[in-house]
């Protein structure tokens, strides 16, 4: 099966396989409605739960070969590695605790992986999954999808071009409500599991949205901080891990940043946002209408950059699918770095070396490691009552 391109060639879909995601998960029905949006790549495989009927049943609701539903995901690994028309890339989207053993076998099995964020539950199999995936030479790209948004990416393209100036300030919120009540104590499946130290890692509010608002502002800003004070807190009686944030940043060259994640904050279902400010102007974008960009030149009225309006480059334009005013969202972000994922897989199948834009757009394996070192130094920070920790470069 071939997909169109843009100068009227044809090339093969992308074979995937997905670890997760089976019936009733959230995040693993958006990584499959972002994949099929372009058409470039072809779901075939999948160990979609550990229960061996719910992952027989899954795959079957998504009209995978029996054959190719597989109840671990060891046994895909081997089963797919070992077939002519095998997976040429797994998708993770399992609990926290399980994304570093399956991007494990799935590397030493030589298949390219694309993995959920945070990278792994704890730094030491991150930093052995960055080790493993340099050695194998394999893409691993990381599912911080924040970063594909176009007016994200018009914002990282303004950043570096100077047109704020040197940047002084770095504002990253992430702040959500629905953690108010102990729904994890009482068994909701999405919550519980993300509150358990075990599955989650050290802690449940910054590995769960922290870690984005965190890759966000590295990503736009081009900059990572050097040293970070948290101050940690459980607000719901009984919960395990944390559920609320605010982290303090330092920048080399003087930058200063602030992050603030929460599950805990009522009547904010999903408020992501980035504010960036520089000598000569300030940027700001929120997730809540991701089509605008709000840029403001230092003593002028505020500018409104529109996703396929006047004055936004050409960094938004090669991430839009639709004309001004014909709304792109969430879905369309993911597809994004789905879309550019899938581009680097098929160049390095092919011996090509991608377009150094095109690398530089799809989060890695040492993104998510970056965003691991951020996750420790700010738990280690707040266990140390709040002092300065330096991140490791």
């Amino acid at each position: 099966m071939v997909y169109a391109t843009g100068d009227g060639m044809g090339a093969k879909r992308l074979r995937v396989g997905m670890v997760g995601g089976g019936r009733d998960a959230f995040i693993g029905a958006v990584h499959r409605m972002a994949l099929r949006l372009d058409d470039r790549i072809e779901l075939v495989a999948g160990a979609l739960s550990s229960d061996p009927e719910r992952a027989k049943l899954s795959a079957a609701d998504l009209g995978i070969d029996p054959d190719r539903a597989y109840s671990s995901y060891q046994e895909m690994a081997d089963a797919e590695s070992s077939r002519a028309d095998g997976i040429e890339a797994v998708i993770i989207v399992t609990p926290n605790h399980l994304h570093a053993p399956v991007a494990r076998a799935f590397l030493k099995a030589g298949i390219d992986v694309i993995c959920d964020k945070p990278l792994s539950a704890t730094l030491a199999e991150a930093e052995e999954l960055a080790q493993l995936a340099d050695r194998s030479g394999l893409v691993f790209a990381v599912t911080l999808n924040n970063t594909g948004y176009a007016m994200v990416r018009e914002a990282r393209a303004m950043v570096a071009s100077g047109a704020l100036g040197k940047i002084r300030i770095v504002r990253a919120e992430y702040i959500q409500d629905w953690l108010t009540l102990p729904i994890d104590a009482d068994g909701q499946k999405q919550a519980e599991w993300r509150t358990d130290p075990a599955r989650a890692g050290r802690s449940a509010c910054l590995a769960d949205i922290g870690v984005h608002a965190y890759s966000l502002a590295q990503f736009v800003s081009g900059m990572v901080p050097e040293q970070i004070a948290a101050d940690l807190a459980t607000f719901v009686p009984g919960r395990r891990l944390d559920d609320n944030a605010h982290v303090l940043m330092r920048y080399a060259g003087g930058a200063r940043g602030v992050l603030i994640a929460s599950q805990v904050s009522p009547g904010n279902l999903n408020r992501l946002s980035l504010k960036i400010y520089g000598e000569k102007a300030g940027l700001e974008w929120f997730a809540h209408e991701p089509e605008v960009l709000y840029f403001t030149p230092f003593g002028e009225p505020t500018r409104t950059l529109v996703r396929g309006g006047p004055g936004v480059g050409a960094a938004a334009a090669a991430v839009s699918r639709m004309p001004a005013e014909h709304p792109e969202g969430y879905v369309e972000g993911f597809a994004n770095l789905y879309r550019d994922a899938a581009a680097l897989i098929a160049a390095r199948r092919a011996g090509q070396t991608p377009d150094a834009a095109l690398v530089a757009s799809v989060p890695n394996v040492h993104d998510g490691l970056k965003g691991m070192r951020f996750i420790e130094a700010a738990v280690d920070s707040h266990e140390a009552g709040g002092t300065w920790i330096r991140l490791a470069a």
